[in-house]
């Protein structure tokens, strides 16, 4: 019911008790003139009713009034009284209400009947509220990733990039990948990949070779030099080649022996640390970390961005996946219902009896910041339809004891 609703309600059975009350008077002083007129002996009894209907009309009208008001305006002790006693009426309904509905043995039935699953998979199991909570999630992604600080996120990556590369034991590191690569034969591979790059590179140094030649040895240069390039590089082409096709050949025997020697070394001396650990310091500084950082960050955002629109994108897709399985297992996975229920039942329990007081605070402080005159009109539209029944019944009532009073009194004395 609106509040209109309910003021329009009021008034209408203010009207009615009051009108019935003028009813009674009316009869009343109708019975009066009667009574001077004609001794028809049932004029008294009517009279009797209806002055007692009007008496207790007006007392109850009086106790009703002066609930919420003074009556008639007249300040008459202990009146008024929802106004005047108004905070203690809140103290007094918050501890009401914590006392009587806040308690472990009132709430704990109520709870244990708690389905909090049941009205999450009924809300799940229709399509149109899956798309919604994907959406939902994606404007909440949306919004995190454009409310972030491009600089605040670089420099966490590279603070944490930091922290991350001093914790690596460079040593243990690097002896464990040179381990692996020997296991795994790698070293060959690696061997394999770099020799054609070698040729291809002292085959286009040619020049190179003969000019440093000129510089060392320019008599030399000048009779053989060109000579002298060409057989170089053709010889050290030659010596590559050999090792290429030879699986066998000693260098590749002599390499794979040189790093068996060193891997415990690497692991244990103190020198090959150093060395590494100033090589990492040397090659990664703050300012490279930075420019790292925000190349993945950029990238990231970019790539989070473009899923954000796109809906065939692995981020979306897997996104409605998992809300389909959440919504298969929120119907279907007892264990997983009756799990989520107890956690959500336990947890509400625990706030409520843990913010009983709060609850009893809020009440009183609500109740103690409103205007007097505004409680009792609030209470006075909750109420006082109720209240205007009692005045209807104190008329009623009062006009039957008036009656048998009086028949009492003429059966007896007359």
């Amino acid at each position: 019911m609106t509040e209109l609703q309910k003021i329009q309600n009021l008034k209408k059975h203010k009207a009615i008790a009051t009108g019935l009350f003028i009813l009674m008077a009316f009869i009343y002083f109708l019975m009066v003139y009667l009574s001077q007129h004609s001794p028809a002996k049932w004029i008294g009894y009517v009279e009797a009713f209806s002055e007692a209907a009007m008496v207790g009309a007006l007392a109850d009208w009086f106790a009703v009034t002066a609930l919420f008001k003074y009556p008639l305006g007249l300040k008459i002790p202990h009146t008024n009284l929802i106004e005047n006693s108004k905070n203690a009426i809140g103290d007094n309904l918050g501890q009401f209400v914590t006392e009587n509905f806040l308690t472990p043995s009132t709430i704990r039935p109520y709870i244990e009947k708690l389905e909090v699953v049941k009205y999450a998979a009924d809300w799940l199991n229709k399509p149109a509220n899956q798309e919604m909570l994907q959406e939902e999630l994606i404007n909440f992604s949306k919004k995190i990733v454009k409310d972030l600080d491009d600089k605040d996120v670089v420099d966490f990556i590279s603070l944490k990039g930091d922290e991350i590369l001093k914790q690596f034991d460079l040593p243990e590191l690097v002896s464990s990948s040179l381990e692996y690569i020997l296991e795994k034969e790698k070293h060959d591979e690696i061997l394999e990949a770099i020799i054609p790059k070698a040729k291809e590179y002292i085959l286009e140094s040619d020049l190179i070779i003969k000019d440093k030649l000129n510089e060392k040895h320019p008599v030399i240069s000048f009779f053989a030099g060109k000579k002298i390039s060409k057989g170089v590089v053709e010889g050290v082409v030659s010596f590559l080649d050999e090792v290429e096709e030879d699986k066998e050949h000693p260098i590749r025997h002599n390499i794979e022996r040189i790093i068996r020697e060193n891997i415990q070394n690497i692991k244990e001396s103190p020198d090959w640390k150093f060395r590494l650990e100033s090589l990492r310091d040397d090659f990664i500084t703050k300012e490279r970390l930075n420019d790292y950082a925000l190349d993945l960050w950029l990238a990231i955002k970019q790539n989070l961005t473009e899923s954000f629109d796109d809906e065939n994108s692995a981020m979306q897709v897997y996104i409605k996946k998992n809300i389909k399985k959440l919504t298969e297992n929120l119907n279907d996975n007892q264990e997983m219902i009756d799990k989520i229920n107890g956690w959500v039942r336990h947890f509400i329990y625990r706030m409520i009896l843990r913010n009983v007081k709060e609850v009893e605070s809020l009440i009183s402080n609500t109740v103690d910041k409103w205007e007097g005159k505004e409680l009792s009109e609030k209470l006075e539209l909750e109420v006082g339809k109720d209240l205007q029944f009692i005045r209807i019944n104190g008329t009623l009532v009062g006009g039957l004891v008036g009656l048998v009073i009086y028949t009492i009194t003429q059966l007896v004395f007359h």
